[in-house]
């Protein structure tokens, strides 16, 4: 280990911990969105105001303005029509947090990433990496505006379309800082078989499927209906007919309520038999830490699959939709950590060619 390693090796770990506070804010985002969602509140605010948005209203006349403003748009009217300025306040507040929380993010990513950059702790391939972050981050704020901006004019609620796209490229960045962490990390790069390396990549591929699948399930309440299970609809396949009734016929796969549940409940199945097949294999593979990671990934299946029923079962309250969705951010986190584990590493990715000296390998 050189002096300059010596020197410098003080921000591996600096590095590491902005990394893991920005990812915990964004899983603790999710939630809050999640929140804000089941509350009704998202379109309690219907201005984007990057800046000033970010101070509440701090007057009687701000509030009595900002209720004004909702009351112009058609969730007021056709749902909330009589609603107080105190009922108002309630949701004003969960969205308001939605978007404070965004703009927090923002600066703790930002500030730190200029003070790293400045004291020269990456590596041009890390410095491109973080950038990508950035600019995702980024995007998701115009992006959350624009599933925002769906529901102000002639709708009561935003567009399940929308809805899924922001909470999946929230937890597109999410994963992609747990990718970078763990690519930070010195440690032996086993062959694995072929087959672990493409069953870890479909997991990670079915489970972001899944988590979009849900996201419409939301955006739909489809969970307030066909309460039932196994069972969906009278039966555990549902007929043709219901399934497939509007033109064309995709429209069903993201409009009809009751293919779209059907559609998350299979698709869980599916994720729950594809995580044994793989944790299996990888244990006759004897594959070490894979094996281990790969049955951790099958127990949280599992434990997302029985909130998932009982918030299906009980109509969606919200203590157990949040807890179902936390748990999906921890098998979104397996999965990416898994995944991660059974792909080679380029030379270029080896953590001393980062840009952020480790110090002491291992």
């Amino acid at each position: 280990m050189t002096a300059s390693s010596t020197q410098e090796a003080p921000y591996a770990t600096a590095v590491r911990w902005w990394l893991i506070v920005v990812a915990a804010l964004i899983a603790a985002m999710v939630l809050v969105g999640g929140a804000t969602r089941l509350t009704e509140s998202g379109l309690s605010i219907v201005e984007w105001k990057p800046v000033t948005g970010t101070l509440p209203p701090l007057s009687e006349a701000q509030w009595a303005q900002a209720f004004e403003g909702y009351k112009a748009i058609p969730q007021y009217r056709e749902l909330n029509a009589g609603m107080s300025l105190s009922e108002f306040k309630t949701i004003f507040w969960w969205e308001w947090s939605h978007r404070l929380l965004g703009r927090v993010i923002g600066a703790v990513y930002l500030l730190p990433f200029l003070y790293f950059l400045w004291r020269g702790a990456f590596s041009t391939e890390l410095k491109k990496r973080l950038w990508l972050i950035f600019g995702l981050g980024a995007l998701q704020g115009a992006v959350g505006w624009w599933m925002v901006a769906s529901g102000l004019t002639h709708r009561t609620e935003v567009s399940q379309y929308r809805l899924a796209t922001h909470l999946v490229l929230a937890l597109i960045i999410f994963a992609s800082i747990v990718w970078t962490l763990r690519r930070m990390s010195a440690r032996p790069q086993p062959v694995f078989p072929m087959r672990l390396k493409i069953t870890g990549v479909a997991l990670l591929t079915l489970t972001f499927v899944q988590i979009y699948f849900g996201a419409l399930v939301a955006g739909l309440r489809a969970g307030r209906v066909y309460n039932t299970w196994p069972e969906i609809d009278g039966a555990f396949i549902p007929s043709a007919a219901r399934l497939w009734f509007e033109e064309p016929w995709w429209r069903n796969l993201f409009d009809n309520t009751l293919t779209v549940q059907f559609e998350h409940r299979m698709t869980a199945y599916a994720l729950l038999a594809l995580a044994v097949l793989h944790a299996v294999d990888a244990a006759r593979s004897r594959a070490g830490a894979v094996a281990t990671g790969a049955w951790w990934l099958v127990a949280a299946i599992v434990v997302q699959a029985v909130l998932g029923i009982f918030t299906l079962l009980h109509q969606v309250p919200i203590d157990l939709a949040l807890a179902h969705q936390a748990v999906a951010i921890v098998v979104l986190t397996l999965a990416v950590l898994q995944t991660e584990r059974l792909i080679a590493r380029p030379a270029q990715h080896h953590p001393q060619k980062l840009g952020v000296p480790l110090g002491q390998p291992g």
